[in-house]
């Protein structure tokens, strides 16, 4: 019960701080919030040598930071394809709002310059001008990498249906 209540009243006065580092390894929130929470649930199951460390926060921190490169390790491709290899050859196009997450995820994979082309012309409903002068290239520039891109989105999202509700 002890050894509880010092688990408890540790986290409780770290959690903000935990939250901070794990968003500045992630980016991103919900990713961050992820990573404490097995970062918790692993410092749980180790609170007594935790806790007998000459830093506890910088055991932490160790922790933290093995479990975001960890994570990093982990093929997302390989996690999401075991989920695709279920569904069998006969994939259903993907036209529904149900689909927005994968394409973010496609989205994701692509260069910053292409996810910024495609996120400019089709979210943001430039045109090829516009998205030049935003992004400090020519027309041309524009037109071969929102080319590229919808040839990479294509081929990470074969199923994907153009024009559909999610359309880049």
């Amino acid at each position: 019960m002890r050894d509880e209540r010092g688990y408890v009243e540790y986290v409780q006065a770290r959690m903000s701080w935990l939250r901070r580092l794990a968003y500045r390894l992630c980016g991103q929130w919900s990713a961050a919030d992820d990573l404490v929470q097995e970062c918790l649930v692993a410092l749980y199951r180790h609170w007594r040598k935790a806790a007998a460390a000459d830093s506890l926060d910088a055991y932490v921190r160790a922790m933290l930071v093995h479990a975001y490169l960890a994570e990093r390790e982990r093929s997302w491709t390989r996690r999401v394809r075991l989920v695709a290899d279920g569904l069998g050859s006969a994939a259903t196009p993907l036209a529904g709002a149900e689909h927005r997450v994968d394409l973010l995820a496609a989205l994701a994979r692509l260069s910053r310059g292409q996810r910024a082309v495609l996120v400019l012309r089709y979210w943001e409903d430039l045109d090829v001008a516009q998205t030049a002068a935003a992004l400090g290239c020519s027309t041309g520039t524009v037109k071969s990498q929102t080319a590229y891109a919808i040839a990479a989105l294509r081929r990470l999202l074969p199923n994907y249906v153009p024009g559909g509700a999610d359309a880049p």
